[in-house]
């Protein structure tokens, strides 16, 4: 899969089947929508393209504002984002910077300069809800007009339902903050993880007795916060289990920045560098703030006995999930 960091210099410019949006998650609404694409582009002969956006949209106009708790809290890291395009079959993915230039485009305009010139866009499909161009004025019809005018074909993907809830990326947020994994993965179609290179951190953990993994949250806002029960992957032939802590430190750091930190139950090797995933299985508590270094001690002592105890009962289970 080839990525690009706006449009792509007029000589990468191939013809395509396209979707556009955030795609935070990559959930199994989208996953409908990126097996329609791969379909159109296969009867059409044409590449599979992907535009989505960095920063997210709301984030964007959130800071822009002034207020950044109105951005919704992300489920997926850039990196995430792009591994499961990748695995639903994308050929080409665009990453385009969202920004105030961006924002104030015209709708027809986009239509013509992006979608047209900038991407060679031959058959498009987005959600029922979708939205463009300056002051989100455009619009389905407008696109269809568009394209009847321009030479391309627009489709347009109705709501994916699981029972009565609609899958988004609204409700797996919702599911994630409540700590419900379970929901999580019958939304998204696999477990929840999030991925990073091994980073240097303060050591503590090590001086604690509880050696941590440490991986840089490069968002202020993800999708879960807290004290989890975890496996981690890409460090053995088998996921290894462990507990973590995804939050600000509050005991120990007053910077506000966002760490994922996971203690590996009986490993010691450092593996800084490496590429991991941390797979979420459980929340065990919401992240708190202790008086001194003996509390919080004691604190990830209790943490990690309830993990073992955890991984001990569902031994069988896991196997079996592995195992599909």
């Amino acid at each position: 899969m080839k990525v690009f960091r706006g449009l792509p210099d007029a000589g990468a410019r191939l013809p395509c089947a396209l979707t556009i949006g955030n795609f935070d998650g990559v959930h199994r609404g989208h996953q409908a929508l990126l097996a329609r694409m791969r379909d159109a582009a296969t009867r059409l002969g044409v590449q599979t393209a992907v535009m989505t956006f960095e920063p997210h949209p709301r984030e964007f106009f959130a800071a822009a504002a002034g207020d950044p708790t109105r951005a919704p809290r992300r489920i997926a890291n850039l990196r995430d984002k792009l591994r499961s395009l990748s695995e639903a079959g994308v050929d080409r993915v665009v990453v385009e910077h969202f920004s105030a230039h961006f924002a104030a485009m015209p709708a027809d305009e986009f239509i013509e300069k992006v979608l047209v010139h900038g991407l060679h866009v031959k058959w498009l499909i987005v959600g029922e809800d979708f939205c463009f161009g300056a002051r989100r004025a455009g619009n389905i019809a407008l696109l269809k007009q568009g394209g009847a005018a321009l030479g391309f074909k627009v489709e347009t993907l109705p709501t994916v339902m699981q029972d009565d809830v609609r899958i988004s990326s609204s409700a797996v947020r919702a599911a994630l903050a409540a700590g419900d994994f379970s929901a999580a993965r019958q939304l998204l179609g696999h477990t929840y993880r999030i991925s990073g290179h091994v980073m240097h951190g303060q050591k503590l953990g090590r001086t604690l007795g509880f050696p941590t993994l440490n991986l840089r949250i490069g968002h202020k806002r993800p999708a879960v916060s807290g004290i989890f029960i975890v496996r981690v992957h890409g460090l053995a032939a088998q996921p290894l289990p462990g507990v973590a802590s995804m939050g600000v430190r509050p005991t120990v750091d007053d910077s506000g920045r966002v760490l994922l930190e996971t203690h590996v139950f009986d490993f010691d090797r450092e593996c800084y560098g490496e590429l991991v995933q941390i797979e979420f299985l459980q929340k065990l508590r919401d992240e708190e703030h202790y008086p001194d270094l003996p509390t919080l001690k004691a604190a990830i002592a209790s943490d990690a006995d309830k993990a073992r105890a955890w991984f001990a009962r569902n031994a069988d289970a896991l196997a079996a999930t592995d195992r599909i």
